[in-house]
């Protein structure tokens, strides 16, 4: 069983739901609680979540651990480790790694690779959730919860997008403007399973970008995500005339030494509703992108 309590430190009574609640409990999360949980406590003795809780006064939810999948397979390839608690664990994703098990691979995607190193430290729960998912060729941080409570919690950030994540990307062409806004909506091009296009009945979506360095024939830009729509930095960008080097699906250059898009997560930044803390980490731009950049190394703040 895993605990996690809180306490609640301002003055005056509130109703634990509500309590909860502000610590980001969805109301699926409550569904899980009373359907799997173990006992609600608060100061260690059962309650239910109509009882008070007050100033100095400490709740505890108690979860089972998930039983692992067997159809999702460890693998014992590497993965880098950026960071790791009881909670939640950040990794470094290179690119050519597909985030979770399809069709197209189910044993060596970035899931099994996790699962593997969290099977290797005697982890009870075996099953990650992806709360940021990168394309297969696109490298950079990623974060996963260790537990579906974890997950839960994180819902309302994820529909507000209250996620902060930051990319590099090497666009092709000498972009005209040093900062843009780039609001076009996208959705799925028609009979195309994969590929997606800047449409007038595709979902809302908004990109912004700051440009950090020219090199003549392309353009090194930062990229804050402000929706989490598939393919969205790559749409996007070859909607302004300007694709991704390497992006062979989207009409990118395939001969300036990248065999993948140039898109590199580099920053990722979130409220932790279990330390009441922000959370930030980056990891380093890879060198296949550093190589096509004549060796500048663009900052990771």
């Amino acid at each position: 069983m895993a605990t996690f309590s809180w306490t609640k430190l301002d003055a005056g009574g509130l109703k634990i739901k509500s309590f909860l609640a502000e610590r980001g409990v969805s109301h699926r999360m409550f569904s899980i609680i009373k359907s799997g949980g173990g006992p609600l406590l608060l100061d260690g003795r059962p309650v239910t979540t109509l009882a008070e809780i007050k100033e100095g006064q400490r709740v505890t939810v108690i979860m089972p651990p998930e039983e692992s999948n067997d159809i999702v397979a460890v693998s014992d390839e590497p993965i880098e480790v950026l960071f790791e608690d009881e909670n939640w664990l950040v990794v470094n994703k290179p690119a050519g790694v597909t985030s979770v098990p399809g069709k197209a691979d189910r044993e060596h995607t970035m899931v099994n690779r996790v699962k593997g190193y969290l099977t290797s430290t005697g982890a009870k729960d075996l099953v990650p959730h992806v709360v940021t998912r990168l394309d297969r060729f696109t490298s950079g941080v990623a974060l996963l919860a260790k537990h579906r409570f974890a997950h839960g919690l994180l819902d309302k950030e994820l529909k507000a997008h209250a996620v902060d994540k930051r990319y590099y990307a090497i666009v092709d062409g000498d972009l005209a403007d040093d900062y843009g806004y780039i609001d076009a909506p996208i959705g799925r091009m028609d009979d195309d399973f994969i590929r997606r296009e800047v449409r007038a009945d595709g979902r809302a979506s908004q990109t912004e970008y700051w440009v950090v360095k020219r090199f003549g024939n392309q353009t090194l830009v930062r990229v804050q995500l402000h929706t989490g729509r598939t393919h969205q930095i790559r749409v996007h960008f070859k909607y302004i005339g300007h694709p991704l080097v390497g992006d062979g699906i989207y009409g990118g250059p395939l001969d300036r030494g990248m065999d993948n898009q140039a898109l590199h997560a580099y920053w990722l930044q979130w409220f932790d509703p279990f330390a009441q803390a922000e959370r930030a980490y980056t990891a380093p731009v890879p060198q296949a992108m550093l190589d096509i950049m004549d060796g500048f190394v663009p900052p990771l703040n």
